[in-house]
């Protein structure tokens, strides 16, 4: 049977119910926890499982869907203590800590990982670095960048931002256009500190060192944090779009944008597919290149992964479910169905679309792949990231909202990194 929660009961009840699953002696019983911010893309996965039930009576995978914010804050402690779902879709992919190793489950393991290639090194937390363990899938790669309204830009009499532009440079032509046009929010991004990590390492911050140590905020995330708050300040930046929120807890701003109520707004490349959706023909957008800094032009990486955790009482079961979740077949076909960049080199997608739009703005995403610096790769799969990025929103939060001053800002800052790093040693 196959069980979808609404968003309005997500959270804490959805995850804790995993725990409750009856187990048959007939079947293998497994749980999979899914998030995504396109109900159509849920709702697709979801059919796959049902079709993986029906193709395997000894298997039974119950689907269960939940919130980003969700997983984030319960998953990591339910693994902790061994529990929680048999397997799940997961960013952050420090959890690998928790994955079972599907190698000796796969009947041909050697090709499940050639399909993957070197992105399974991402998910092998404290491991060798020989070692050839294949600790889950990658499902998706993303990269952050701005996505901007072409036809606010045209009414405004304004250029697009060009490549090689500043995140100044890029929110005050937003600005621009939202005076000229009378739009509410010039420019905006979403309540996560990963979104903000690619403005950081584009000024020059260092952020992690190489020994896996946070040294936030340095002069140069100063810089960019005093910017920010100075847009919020005068309203480039409504201060309403962090404020009203609490604590660390991610808010999306899509919505804003496909409304056409924002200008400009730094996501990534998983919205392509929900805006295509959700804008249609009401207006043209398209993504410009990452904001530029003394350190390059960093369009953010990350993605998504799905990871089946040790603690699950079938390993077989759960193996031959991601075999076939992670086949190439239903990569590509997610892929081009919901436009998105897959994890498996399955190469030559068409896109099922043939809305300008969203070609344009996969081009641009495709021409960011290698704007990367190697800090922004450290920093997805570096031991406490979710406690850092989680701290950058809290605190950034507070400023916005006058709770810190900005010198009370970065000392509160510094001081939390110390707390992370004697965690991270204390753990080592």
């Amino acid at each position: 049977m196959s069980t979808t929660f609404k968003r309005a009961l997500m959270g804490a009840a959805a995850i804790t119910a995993i725990s409750a699953a009856t187990v048959s002696a007939q079947e293998a019983q497994l749980t999979f926890l899914y998030t995504d911010d396109n109900p159509a893309n849920t709702e697709r996965v979801e059919e796959l499982t049902q079709q993986f039930n029906e193709e395997h009576p000894d298997i039974n995978v119950e689907f269960i869907s939940t919130g980003y914010d969700a997983v984030m804050r319960q998953l990591p402690m339910q693994l902790a203590v061994g529990e929680g779902p048999d397997i799940a879709k997961v960013a952050d992919r420090t959890l690998s800590r928790y994955a079972l190793d599907l190698r000796p489950y796969l009947d041909d393991a050697d090709a499940f990982a050639e399909l993957y290639g070197q992105g399974l090194s991402t998910m092998r937390e404290g491991e060798p670095a020989d070692s050839d363990s294949i600790n889950g899938i990658i499902w998706t790669q993303t990269f952050n960048l701005p996505f901007v309204n072409v036809t606010l830009f045209e009414q405004a009499g304004v250029e697009l931002p060009q490549p090689g532009a500043t995140l100044d440079e890029i929110v005050q032509a937003s600005v621009e256009v939202a005076e000229a046009t009378g739009v509410a929010i010039p420019f905006t991004l979403d309540r996560s500190g990963h979104r903000m990590a690619g403005p950081l390492l584009s000024s020059g911050s260092e952020m992690i060192n190489e020994n896996g140590e946070y040294t936030f905020p340095d002069e140069a995330a100063q810089g960019v944090i005093e910017q920010l708050y100075g847009y919020t300040e005068t309203g480039a930046f409504p201060k309403e779009m962090w404020g009203a929120a609490g604590g660390a807890a991610y808010k999306s701003m899509g919505e804003e944008f496909a409304n056409a109520n924002a200008v400009t707004y730094l996501a990534g490349n998983w919205m392509v597919g929900t805006f295509d959706d959700m804008i249609g023909d009401a207006f043209q957008w398209t993504a410009i290149q990452a904001p530029c800094g003394p350190a390059g032009c960093v369009a953010m990486p990350g993605g998504t992964s799905i990871m089946a955790f040790e603690h699950t009482d079938y390993p077989e079961a759960a193996a031959e479910f991601m075999h076939y979740i992670g086949s190439a077949d239903v990569q590509r076909q997610l892929a081009e169905e919901f436009i998105l960049i897959p994890g498996a080199d399955v190469g030559d997608l068409q896109y099922q679309t043939d809305n300008e739009n969203v070609q344009n703005a996969m081009t641009v995403f495709n021409n960011n792949r290698d704007t990367p610096i190697p800090q922004a790769y450290q920093l997805n799969t570096a031991t406490g990231n979710t406690a850092f990025f989680n701290t950058i929103v809290q605190r950034m939060s507070q400023l916005i909202v006058g709770e810190l001053t900005l010198e009370q800002t970065y000392e509160t800052l510094e001081s939390d990194m110390a707390d992370i790093n004697a965690e991270i040693s204390s753990e080592e």
